[in-house]
């Protein structure tokens, strides 16, 4: 039976994922919008330590100031009933049709002025609620014509707009970092910093990158083909990942929001089992919240939506179990010997050794018997098989 989640879960969820009223471009809603205050507190029941909204998720747009103030006076007391921490907020830059062609990016001028200003404005708001992070996801931020868009002008409008909230941020001395979320499609048909990669390509030349970081989601990675748990190992490597978004995605699709481990199961395994138990050899970890973004299928009434939300938490429990079991597995343990992946932490030039060392060593080429050396085995096999055993439970 799994356990109850309990706040050392660190288990977050959007506001928009159990609040979703199940409508799709072919059909209408199948369910109401839910309150906010009622999804917290249910939330809360079910063993979450905390949530996370777009702007919109929880004051409507174009609701007036003194509208805007009550809602969240209201808000904020659904999160001191519960015990309910907000760890992070993001901006809804996609819904409204002035929207249409991004936000910080879109051709017109006065569309990225007004932009900023609904970003900042929320930065605000989360600062104001305690949250670590800033999430930035650029949905309308693309084309679908490659004539439609000067790329190298689009790309200095996106650091500008970052770079911009950033200094922002410093300057009013917030405790926020803020975190890009990449995906390749879907709602645009090409979106600007699809990936992981690109994402750490543009931070790496904005003047405030220092706090600007990364969100991988699952699906937006296993939507183009990528491996999710090399995203993020990537992202710690390069001390940027500063938040995670985990669902379930069924192969190369539209982006499916499924809950977490009710697509690529073996993938979510090593995803627990990186985030939980590290790299092999020591290094970088992840310690922040594990948050859902996933939706509530439309099959689904409320009953369905609170199971769905308990889902997510007791699958990935699950897996931590599975997890924390393979890596103290002594055959796993010897498994991973064999196949070097410990000696890969090892460095190729030994300490002290320079590359005319290496070049003078006549046993590293010359005197080298690569054909001996090719007829070695890895076990890689062995390796995944033990793997898989421990993630169904067979060990």
């Amino acid at each position: 039976m799994v356990r109850k989640p309990t706040p050392a879960d660190k288990f977050s969820f959007g506001l928009w994922t159990v609040g979703w009223n199940a409508q799709d471009q072919f059909g209408s809603a199948s369910r109401p919008w839910l309150d906010p205050v009622e999804s917290v507190h249910r939330l809360a029941e079910l063993g979450a330590s905390h949530v996370t909204f777009h702007d919109d998720d929880v004051v409507p747009f174009g609701s007036s100031e003194a509208d805007r103030e009550r809602i969240l006076d209201r808000f904020r007391g659904a999160l001191a009933e519960t015990g309910i921490t907000v760890e992070m907020v993001t901006t809804n830059t996609f819904s409204h049709p002035i929207f249409k062609d991004g936000a910080f990016t879109s051709n017109d001028r006065r569309v990225r002025r007004y932009g900023l200003r609904k970003v900042v404005r929320n930065v605000d708001l989360a600062a104001s609620l305690g949250a670590d992070t800033f999430v930035m996801w650029g949905g309308r931020e693309g084309a679908e014509y490659d004539s439609a868009k000067d790329l190298n002008a689009a790309h200095d409008r996106y650091a500008e707009g970052i770079d911009t909230v950033a200094a922002y941020i410093k300057e009013k001395g917030y405790g926020l970092r803020i975190a890009i979320e990449p995906k390749p499609n879907e709602p645009r048909g090409d979106i600007l910093l699809p990936t992981v990669g690109h994402a750490l390509a543009l931070i790496a030349k904005l003047e405030h990158g220092d706090i600007v970081g990364l969100n991988p989601e699952t699906g937006h990675e296993q939507m183009a083909g990528l491996n999710y748990t090399s995203g993020i190992a990537q992202a710690l490597w390069a001390d940027k990942l500063f938040h995670i978004d985990l669902n379930g995605q069924r192969s190369i699709k539209y982006d499916q929001d499924l809950v977490f481990g009710h697509g690529d199961l073996f993938s979510a395994f090593a995803t627990v089992d990186l985030i939980e138990n590290g790299f092999p050899s020591g290094g970088p970890r992840y310690d922040g919240p594990r948050h859902f973004d996933y939706k509530p299928s439309r099959t689904e009434d409320f009953t369905g939506v609170w199971d769905s939300a308990a889902a997510n938490m007791s699958t990935y429990l699950l897996l931590k179990e599975r997890a924390q079991a393979f890596r103290a597995d002594p055959e796993v343990q010897a498994a991973l010997e064999e196949s070097g992946v410990l000696e890969l932490s090892q460095p190729t030039l030994a300490p002290g050794e320079t590359l005319a060392d290496l070049l003078a060593d006549t046993s590293a080429y010359e005197e080298l018997d690569v054909d001996a050396v090719a007829a070695r085995g890895f076990g890689f096999v062995r390796l995944n098989q033990l793997a898989l055993e421990h993630a169904i439970g067979a060990r």
